[in-house]
């Protein structure tokens, strides 16, 4: 019962704070203990079947088998390996171990069911098996480099995919409407966009030019992560051409080759 209260209080946890660090605390039993305790519970109801430093490191060693299982199955559904859909899950199968369990212990004598007690002792280091202390060791060695881990991860940033959208836009600000048929000394406008999403304050440069021609240059285009960046930029071609590459290429910091590159191809008529 006060495993699923646990698991409940999660949930809520991640709803409604999820930058608590109530939602940490909780969630580390949620994944490395609840799990395979409650399976254990459900495989081994009676008071007998298992002292208590057993059902622990069954608990522990389960519940680690148990979680990249499900998440595994979650790889092949349409929700994904997603932090609502994996909650979801483990819950889910919690209450459905604890539902099995009570059932289970429902059908045993009252002083042959097993009952959650707090205290629990422990074996004399001195009297164990050396099986025992090899086993002991190597399974707090597992432990601790589980929960680093789990730590380490929980404490870096989460950084996904780095790039840059560069894009162009045509009248009304939509991707349609270019000026690629023009008369010569007619005026063409496009808007150029940028936004940065490469984790870090980037400086950025573009330069347009018309048939290889360089129109301008636009320095020090300053965006920090997420920002966004847009211009009218108007252009007046200065001769005729059939299908003339008006080309936009953006630098980023220092570099001297282009990070992205647009091209519009111009057809610019002599008037009538």
């Amino acid at each position: 019962m006060i495993v699923n209260i646990l698991s409940a209080l999660l949930l809520l946890a991640v709803a409604f704070i999820p930058d608590s660090p109530l939602r940490t605390m909780l969630g580390v039993p949620f994944v490395l203990f609840f799990p395979g305790y409650t399976l254990i519970c459900a495989l081994f109801p009676g008071a007998k079947d298992l002292d208590g430093i057993e059902r622990i490191a069954l608990s522990i060693g389960l519940s680690l088998a148990i979680v990249p299982l499900i998440a595994l199955a979650l790889n092949y559904t349409p929700w994904g390996i997603r932090l609502i859909p994996v909650i979801a899950s483990l819950f889910t199968f919690i209450l459905l171990m604890s539902a099995m369990s009570l059932y289970r212990r429902s059908k045993l004598p009252p002083e042959q069911k097993f009952t959650p007690t707090i205290p629990v002792k422990l074996p004399k280091w001195t009297a164990m098996p050396k099986a025992d202390k090899i086993f002991l060791v190597g399974f707090l060695i597992g432990i601790v480099a589980v929960a680093s881990f789990t730590g380490y991860l929980a404490s870096s940033p989460k950084i996904g995919e780095q790039f840059t959208e560069f894009y162009l836009l045509g009248s009304n600000g939509k991707l349609a409407d270019y000026p690629t048929n023009m008369t010569l000394g007619e005026n063409g406008t496009v808007t150029i966009g940028i936004t940065n999403h490469e984790y870090q304050n980037v400086t950025y440069k573009v330069i347009i030019s018309l048939d290889n021609q360089t129109l301008e240059t636009i320095n020090g285009i300053q965006l920090s992560h997420q920002a966004n960046w847009t211009q009218n930029y108007t252009f007046t071609p200065d001769k005729i051409g059939e299908r003339m590459k008006l080309e936009f290429n953006l630098y980023k910091d220092a570099s001297i080759e282009p990070y992205r590159n647009l091209q519009l191809w111009v057809t610019v008529k002599p008037p009538q």
